[in-house]
């Protein structure tokens, strides 16, 4: 399986140097001078790391295979991706590992299938596709924090939620908005 490590951003500079947008907890593993990174889309790589550094907290790269601005703008967009099994971690796990995985709530009901991953800025969100709705289907983000997601179940093909009031698509009709009082 392969998995996205970083997206290629912005050019930087006139030498082909690219600002990454990081996808990996281990990017002085991942990047390093030597290394050949194949891509998505497979016409864009293989890329090879020729110099390395962090500026501003940012990870700026340069590939053999893009020596100036133009090649290095024409890479904008490429994802650099890696082959993997799975996550060693105990908490950790890929984007891969959880699709498909039925999504339940404790007490068994199944509301669904994890259908993605997505990185937002405050935190990963599981993308759910919630299924037996009165309109079909419904895709529902719900925030992959330990608090509403307790259970990830890989082996047992599963992860239980315990989703507030409301964040469910089968639950809009009894979120309870807080209307404000009326001040006259």
């Amino acid at each position: 399986m392969q998995l996205t490590v970083a997206r290629v951003g912005r050019a930087h500079g006139l030498k082909g140097e690219v600002a990454l947008d990081l996808r990996t907890d281990t990017p002085d593993d991942r990047f390093v001078v030597g290394e050949v990174l194949a891509t998505e889309p497979a016409s864009a790589g293989p890329l090879t790391v020729t110099r390395v550094r962090v500026h501003q907290d940012r990870w700026l790269v340069t590939f053999a295979e893009a020596a100036d601005r133009t090649a290095a703008e024409a890479l904008r967009g490429v994802e650099l991706v890696v082959d993997v099994d799975t996550s060693d971690e105990e908490d950790a796990w890929y984007p891969h590992e959880l699709e498909g995985l039925r999504a339940e709530l404790e007490d068994g009901t199944v509301v669904g299938e994890v259908v993605a991953l997505e990185h937002l800025p405050a935190h990963d969100m599981l993308v759910v596709r919630e299924t037996g709705l009165p309109d079909g289907e419904s895709r529902t983000l719900v925030p992959f924090v330990r608090a509403i997601v307790p259970v990830v179940d890989v082996a047992g093909g599963r992860v239980v939620l315990t989703p507030p009031g409301g964040l469910l698509a089968r639950d809009a009709d009894s979120a309870v908005v807080d209307q404000p009082d009326d001040e006259a």
